[in-house]
């Protein structure tokens, strides 16, 4: 008999198909914020209107905006945003844009909850796995200022309680959990997100497929999981392709980012990531491969290596992505070629003279050791990165 705990979120409410700007404000007034510090998109600030609407919409409540936070949520460009934000004494952040940006927020707030101002003052709080999949995470005192996030891409973090952040002294993007990290808001506006490139935008929505194709072939799946990451694969494959046709289609961009929520609910309960995730935080963090790359990428090669333990559940990936007479690398593989994102690591700059180095990394990863088919040896993911070069 099964049996297993589900821990649900501290999100408090999810809206979706609305304008941004008024929502967050409504948001904001119904927390009774009166210090609002906006992190967003470089992009989006400088080059449209959609930060400028939001801060008309905040009006007095607005005490600052930062833009500048690049891509994988480097530990300086956290400590800038940190010592902005509690300079204007903030008491909410908003966050508006892609991945870096949410993860961005939740350690700002980490940073202000904790005194952390310094390079080295993130190291007390960051999980740590050694390579036998011992794992340490740190108990720490949760944020108590909130966050309210945009998401412009589908990378998913605004719907979880980790933050990734990358110390460039030693180009590794190390992970930090606690369950107040997590957003008490997200906004699902699909408008804003037409100002993304296409390509990343795209990219981004392989790696929420990764979510629910890796829930989905988890040991630890359970009922509930299963029935938000199979939908969630619905809703991705058909919007992913029809967004790729049609950027402007609206319902489809939505249609993607209610999968993005259902492939990131569904593990709630007891639901592991598996290599797909672990290879991906290696190449993201260390190479500076975007992680939905990485998923387009690996996902197909781990689910082949996976397939002995785990075949009927990889017959159940298939038939959520509309082909259930295929081999779900294959469709996976397919949706890749598709929309158009890298199926080779020699595409992003990964050769074969750094695949040991990436396999010890990935050793070291939490996610690879709650991989379906055990992963004792770097030998093992040689194989998977050599099936990928």
């Amino acid at each position: 008999m099964q049996s297993g705990t589900l821990i649900f979120p501290v999100l408090e409410r999810l809206v979706y198909g609305e304008p941004a700007a008024p929502a967050v404000a409504a948001e904001a007034a119904r927390r009774g914020a009166r210090r609002v510090f906006v992190m967003a998109s470089g992009t989006l600030n400088r080059k449209t209107d959609e930060v400028a609407r939001l801060r008309v919409a905040l009006g007095a409540r607005c005490v600052g905006v930062f833009d500048r936070m690049p891509s994988f949520t480097p530990r300086q460009a956290v400590l800038d945003a940190a010592a902005e934000a509690r300079a204007a004494a903030a008491d909410l952040v908003v966050t508006f844009g892609g991945g870096s940006v949410t993860d961005g927020g939740k350690m700002v707030r980490l940073c202000l909850q904790n005194n952390v101002t310094d390079l080295d003052g993130f190291d007390a709080f960051r999980s740590v796995t050694l390579a036998d999949g011992t794992r340490t995470v740190p108990k720490f005192e949760g944020p108590k200022i909130a966050q309210i996030a945009v998401a412009t891409t589908l990378a998913g973090g605004e719907f979880n309680n980790q933050a990734g952040c990358t110390d460039l002294r030693v180009q590794i993007k190390h992970g930090y959990r606690h369950a107040d990290l997590m957003p008490r808001t997200v906004v699902l506006d699909p408008a804003p997100s037409v100002h993304a490139p296409l390509q990343v935008w795209l990219s981004t929505g392989m790696r929420a497929v990764d979510h629910a194709v890796e829930g989905i072939c988890s040991q630890f799946a359970h009922p509930g999981g299963d029935a938000s990451f199979i939908h969630a694969l619905k809703l991705l494959s058909r919007g992913l392709r029809a967004v790729k046709r049609e950027p402007g289609n609206l319902h489809a961009r939505l249609d993607c980012a209610m999968g993005v929520w259902l492939s990131m609910a569904g593990r709630q309960g007891r639901a592991q990531m598996g290599a797909s995730h672990a290879l991906g935080h290696v190449l993201g963090g260390s190479y500076e491969v975007p992680q939905g790359d990485a998923s387009s990428i690996v996902l197909p090669h781990v689910l082949r290596f996976n397939r002995v333990v785990n075949a009927a559940q990889q017959r159940t990936v298939a038939e959520s992505m509309g082909f259930p007479n295929d081999d779900a690398a294959d469709v996976v593989a397919a949706l890749a070629l598709d929309i158009g994102t890298p199926r080779r690591l020699s595409e992003v700059g990964i050769e074969r003279a750094q695949f040991a180095a990436i396999a010890d990394h990935a050793m070291h990863e939490s996610w690879l050791h709650s991989n379906p088919r055990p992963i004792t040896d770097a030998a093992q993911i040689m194989d998977i990165l050599n099936a990928a070069a």
